[in-house]
C-alpha cells in the first residue's frame, strides 16, 4: 500500500501503529459543576447495570439463544466486532478487503461510492477526517495513486446524478489509460433501499456502457458490500462479481462503518484501517474494565444523561473545532437520533464547525434558550506543519496583524475554544471537552466506537433499544405504495 501524507499512517506497521497511538479524553468538568453530586452517585448503579447489560446483549447475540420481543433487533455486534476482525477471527476478512482495495485502487481513477445512512456517512466521515482536504483536487500521484472518491445514491437528487455522470463521460474517454478508469463500490445490506438501488441501475449501466457488459472490467470494476441475502446479494451472484464483502448480520447500517462498509472504500482512499480497528478496540476495553472518571463512555453518557434529565438540556451540541471533523458530526447526528429518538424521547442532535459557525449560531448558543449541552471536539495538534501568520512591513499592517506575526493558526484556534469556553462558563452554558491528541485513523477509530458505545449503553440506560429504526421504515413503506401502488 503506498503512504502519502494525508491518509494517515498508510504504511505504518502495527508496531508502529501501537508505540506511537494516544487516547482520547474527555473532560466533563465544566458542565459537572451544573450538576448536583448527589445525583451522579445515585445514578452510579444505574450507569454500571447498564454497563453490564450492553455486554450482556454481546453474549446472547452470540449465543445464538431466542431474543426476547423487547430486545429484537439486537445489533450489538458491533462491540467486539474491531478486536475479531484484527484478530482473523472471520476467515482473514481483513486481509481480504485490504487486497481487494489495493487492486481496485491500482485499477481506477475515479471511485463512485453508493449508498445512504449508514451506508454514506461513516465513509464520508473517514474521507473528510484522514484525507487531504482537497483530495479531489490533486493528481494522481499527489494521491498516492489512491483514486478520486464520489458519492451518490445517498439522496434522490436528479441534477447532482447527473452532474457526476457527465463529469464521468467528459474525464473518461478511453478505458485503455488507469487514469480515464473509473469503478463502483455499492453499499446496501438488503439492496432494497430506493435511493441507492437506483443509482446503482444508473451508474451500473454507465459503467457497463462505458467498458462492454460483458467486459471484464464490467465485473471486476464493481465491488458490493451488502447482506448475505437480499436483492444485491442476488445481483451480484448473476453478475459474478469476483469481490463482494459482507455486511454482518447483528450490526445495524448506522453501527457498521467499522465493518466492509466504511473499511473497504477507506482502504481503496489509503486509510490505515487496521489504525482504526485499534484505536476502536482499544475504547472498547476501556469502557469494559475502566471505572467512572477513567472512563470517556461511561463519563459522557453520565454527564448528556443527566444534562438532560435534571437541567432540561436535551439539544446537543457537536461543536467540531477545525472542519475536518464535521462529517463525524453528521455521523453521530444519524446514530443519536435513529438510536434514542423513540418513545417520544432523544435528545436533538446538531453539529457545528467552530469557529465557523460562530459567526451563525453562537449568538443562540451564547444568549438563546438554556436546552443545549455543547461537547466541544478538540484536536490537540494539526496534522501538518504551522500555517503562521506573516509579518509585512509597518505601511502594510492596516490590519493591525502584526502583533500575531509568527503565531501559527493552531494558537488562534486554542484562543478562540478558551475564549468561547470562558463566555459561556460567564452565563453558566455547560460544555465539556473531547480531546483527540492528533486526528490519525487511530484517534478517529477512537471517538466513532466511542460515540457508538455510549449510544448504546445510554439506550440501555433509559430503557430504550438503540437499535433499529421503525420510523425510518415507515417513510420506505410509504413511499414504495406510493410508487408502486402496492
Amino acid at each position: 500500500m503506498g503512504s502519502f501524507p494525508w491518509a494517515e499512517g498508510a504504511a505504518q506497521d502495527d508496531r508502529n501503529t501501537a508505540m506511537t497511538a494516544q487516547p482520547l479524553t474527555y473532560d466533563p468538568s465544566a458542565a459537572a459543576r451544573h450538576l448536583r453530586p448527589a445525583a451522579r452517585a445515585a445514578l452510579a448503579p444505574a450507569l454500571e447495570a447498564a454497563r453490564k447489560e450492553v455486554f450482556a446483549d454481546v453474549a446472547l447475540l452470540a449465543s445464538g439463544k431466542p431474543i426476547s420481543s423487547d430486545k429484537q433487533p439486537l445489533d450489538s455486534g458491533f462491540i467486539e466486532w474491531p478486536a475479531r476482525l484484527l484478530r482473523g477471527d472471520f476467515d482473514n476478512l481483513l486481509t481480504r478487503i485490504e487486497a481487494s482495495a489495493g487492486r481496485l485502487r491500482d485499477s481506477i481513477d475515479r471511485v463512485v461510492v453508493l449508498g445512504i445512512g449508514g451506508s454514506y456517512m461513516g465513509l464520508r466521515a473517514l474521507f473528510e477526517a484522514l484525507c487531504h482536504p482537497y483530495h479531489n483536487a490533486l493528481t494522481r500521484d499527489e494521491r498516492g495513486g489512491a483514486p478520486t472518491l464520489h458519492f451518490e445514491g445517498d439522496n434522490l437528487d436528479n441534477d447532482a446524478a447527473s452532474g457526476l455522470l457527465d463529469l464521468l463521460q467528459k474525464r473518461c474517454r478511453d478505458p485503455r489509460h488507469v487514469d480515464q478508469r473509473w469503478g463502483i463500490v455499492v453499499i446496501s445490506k438488503s439492496g432494497g433501499t430506493l435511493e441507492t438501488a437506483a443509482a446503482f441501475r444508473v451508474f451500473r449501466s454507465a459503467l457497463e456502457a462505458y467498458y462492454g457488459p460483458e467486459s471484464d472490467e464490467a465485473r471486476r470494476l464493481v465491488v458490493p458490500v451488502t447482506g448475505e441475502t437480499g436483492k444485491l446479494r442476488d445481483i451480484a451472484r448473476a453478475a459474478k462479481y469476483p469481490d463482494v464483502f459482507p455486511i454482518p448480520d447483528g450490526i445495524g447500517g448506522r453501527f457498521s462503518v467499522l465493518t466492509a462498509v466504511g473499511l473497504y472504500p477507506a482502504a481503496v482512499l489509503g486509510i490505515d484501517v487496521r489504525a482504526l480497528l485499534q484505536g476502536a478496540a482499544d475504547i472498547t476495553e476501556q469502557f469494559r474494565t475502566a471505572a467512572a472518571g477513567d472512563n470517556p463512555v461511561l463519563d459522557y453518557t453520565e454527564i448528556c444523561h443527566l444534562c438532560e434529565r435534571d437541567l432540561g438540556l436535551d439539544v446537543r451540541i457537536l461543536s467540531t473545532w477545525g472542519k475536518r471533523l464535521e462529517a463525524c458530526g453528521l455521523w453521530y447526528d444519524q446514530l443519536l437520533a435513529e438510536s434514542l429518538g423513540k418513545h417520544e424521547c432523544g435528545a436533538l442532535p446538531l453539529t457545528v464547525v467552530n469557529t465557523r459557525d460562530l459567526h451563525s449560531r453562537g449568538q443562540q448558543h451564547q444568549e438563546g434558550k438554556r436546552d443545549k449541552l455543547v461537547t466541544n471536539v478538540i484536536v490537540d495538534r494539526p496534522s501538518q506543519a504551522d500555517v503562521l501568520v506573516p509579518s509585512v512591513p509597518p505601511d502594510r499592517d492596516q490590519d493591525q496583524l502584526n502583533r500575531l506575526a509568527g503565531r501559527p493558526l493552531s494558537a488562534l484556534l486554542a484562543a478562540a475554544i478558551a475564549g468561547t469556553n470562558q463566555a459561556y462558563a460567564d452565563v453558566d452554558r455547560p460544555t465539556a471537552d473531547l480531546h483527540l491528541p492528533k486526528l490519525d485513523a487511530y484517534a478517529v477509530g477512537q471517538l466513532l466506537q466511542m460515540f457508538m458505545l455510549a449510544t448504546a449503553l445510554e439506550g440501555r440506560l433509559l430503557g430504550i433499544n438503540p437499535y433499529g429504526q421503525p420510523g425510518v421504515e415507515a417513510y420506505k413503506n410509504n413511499m414504495g405504495r406510493i410508487l408502486y401502488g402496492a
